[in-house]
């Protein structure tokens, strides 16, 4: 297995260690990408020198380039700062290079998921070939001897505190490796992780219009989280705003071969809706990948609890 000991913002691991979130954004003030590591691989922290320990860690789902308000609206605290206008002003403080100034700049976001922070007395110092010029971090593997040796203390403290984390099964599930596809459809995945999830899946594009303006598309659940629907890929959609809304009050549904249907409902109601009757049967953009497809059983759900027929 492959794992990833990432250089991290002191003042953001102390702020998230005392609130131990169920996901965190990882975030770069730069919109750089990050290819170390696969979906479901764990992803360590290392804090800033002179403190030189392995303090956490949690596993990774996906990297994302996004507006910074989306971001927050995604994560909120999860972005390891109280408000936005203390999140906004450390990112400016970090993009020193930036000559000009941005009203939303994009930045980039290494999305994890069951984060764990270790109490001080359980940090593990960095490994013995750890560089001091190392800026963004490193990559170590299971099979290797240093890389074996650090893992193994990781596991240890996350065994001695199984009350307080959501432990992988050393990085191997019982069915076998959870990684890359894989991972993103089984992953217990936070608010923030699905709502990001969904909006790349999707192509940045609503799955009925093609719409891809990004402030006006939400990433919709089929069953609501509400009603016990999973934050997971299969129950989820990306509409734009006002199909997300016609979608939960049960004008809009889909069929379970992914054509669009709309209630009768809104002309009865409304005496209007010619654009979104427009919409009706209409085949939807979906991801290219059918592990990531809408699922069967939510749309029935949706249909029979939901939808205004």
């Amino acid at each position: 297995m492959k794992f990833w000991i990432g250089v991290t913002n002191n003042e953001w691991f102390n702020f998230l260690s005392t609130r131990l979130p169920d996901e965190v954004n990882f975030w770069q003030p730069g919109g750089t990408s990050f290819r170390a590591i696969e979906s479901g691989e764990p992803f360590l922290f290392k804090l800033h020198s002179p403190l030189n320990f392995i303090t956490g860690g949690g596993y990774f789902v996906c990297h994302s380039v996004l507006p910074i308000s989306l971001v927050w609206e995604a994560f909120g605290e999860k972005n390891g700062a109280e408000d936005f206008e203390s999140f906004c002003a450390r990112i400016i403080r970090l993009r020193r290079q930036i000559r000009r100034v941005e009203i939303d700049p994009l930045i980039g976001c290494v999305i994890l998921t069951k984060p764990f922070f270790f109490k001080e007395e359980e940090w593990i110092p960095v490994p013995e070939d750890w560089s001091p010029n190392i800026v963004q971090g490193k990559t170590y593997y299971t099979d290797g001897v240093i890389g074996a040796a650090l893992w193994s203390k990781v596991q240890e403290r996350l065994e001695r505190n199984r009350e307080l984390f959501t432990i992988e099964a050393k990085g191997v599930a019982e069915e076998g490796p959870l990684y890359g596809s894989e991972y993103i459809t089984r992953a217990r995945l936070g608010q923030g992780s699905f709502r990001v999830l969904v909006t790349e899946i999707y192509n940045r594009q609503c799955a009925i219009t093609q719409e891809r303006t990004l402030p006006v598309l939400d990433a919709a659940h089929i069953k609501p989280y509400g009603k016990s629907g999973p934050h997971k890929i299969n129950n989820g959609l990306l509409l734009r705003t006002d199909l997300h809304k016609l979608f939960d009050l049960g004008y809009i549904t889909l069929t379970t071969d992914f054509h669009v249907e709309v209630s009768k409902c809104i002309k009865e109601e409304y005496e209007n809706g010619r654009d979104y009757y427009a919409l009706h049967g209409k085949e939807l953009n979906l991801p290219s990948n059918n592990l990531y497809l809408p699922s069967h059983e939510y749309i029935e759900w949706h249909n029979q609890e939901i939808y205004k027929s």
